[in-house]
């Protein structure tokens, strides 16, 4: 069975579709990337499927459970988190202590904060890069380092998918490559990762799949290559095909 089973979703804002009839399956172990212009309903996707937005109608199945509108922090222990394209860390706390919130109220959170679980939170930050900055807070980090801070944190809630909004946004060509890297890596974790990303270069470079929004409606799904030279996309999306390494 898929991870994540999306079908016929639709949700309205007033008289604005924002989505339409959207279905698709993430299979564990994925990195399925989501595209489309903006205003194409790609984090009103994210939003309705983590619990932000209600649907109006349609499913929403994660691990063969209906989730279809929970509240976020109920989603979240279930398995499934996201990042914000505007990243959203608690600026009060230490790099650490944001930690400490996710390894609290993610699946399975915890009644307080063992040896073990710092154990576990200084390793996660050692594997992001950053365990040097630990002690720092939010608002003194590079815009790279406060992407890689909303990631640790996701992870720390032992998710099962992370949905990523824009996490390469702002962030220089080497800095991309970076990126791309850490996630590739992350999914060797065992972590299934759903992407919305408007630098094609990353989204193609590191997803087994793309779907393709257009006026909120599902207008293409397949492997990158395919999905790049696929003439509705282009049209709508793309301006000319390309081929991606």
């Amino acid at each position: 069975m898929p991870l994540l089973e999306v079908t016929d979703l639709t949700k309205s804002f007033g008289g604005l579709v924002a989505v339409k009839n959207v279905s698709f399956n993430i299979d564990q172990g994925e990195i399925v990337g989501l595209i489309g212009p903006n205003g194409a309903g790609k984090t009103t996707v994210f939003n309705v499927i983590t619990g932000v937005y209600k649907p109006d109608s349609g499913t929403i199945k994660f691990k063969e459970e209906n989730i279809t509108g929970l509240a976020t922090h109920q989603i979240c222990k279930k398995g499934m988190c996201r990042t914000f394209q505007i990243v959203k860390p608690f600026s009060g706390m230490t790099v650490f202590d944001n930690m400490r919130v996710a390894a609290l109220y993610g699946k399975g959170g915890k009644r307080g904060i063992t040896p073990d679980t710092k154990r576990e939170i200084m390793e996660m930050l050692e594997f992001t890069g950053l365990a040097p900055k630990k002690d720092d807070f939010p608002d003194s980090l590079t815009v790279p380092d406060r992407r890689r801070l909303e990631l640790t944190r996701a992870m720390l809630t032992k998710a099962d998918i992370l949905l990523l909004d824009e996490v390469v946004a702002g962030l220089n060509d080497v800095e991309i490559e970076d990126c791309m890297k850490l996630l590739r890596e992350v999914r060797g974790k065992g972590i299934t990762l759903f992407v919305v990303e408007h630098v094609m270069k990353a989204v193609m470079g590191i997803s087994d799949r793309i779907i393709v929004l257009h006026h909120g409606e599902k207008i293409a799904e397949g492997k990158p290559r395919d999905v790049s030279n696929d003439k509705k996309v282009i049209d709508a999306y793309l301006g000319e095909a390309h081929t991606y390494a």
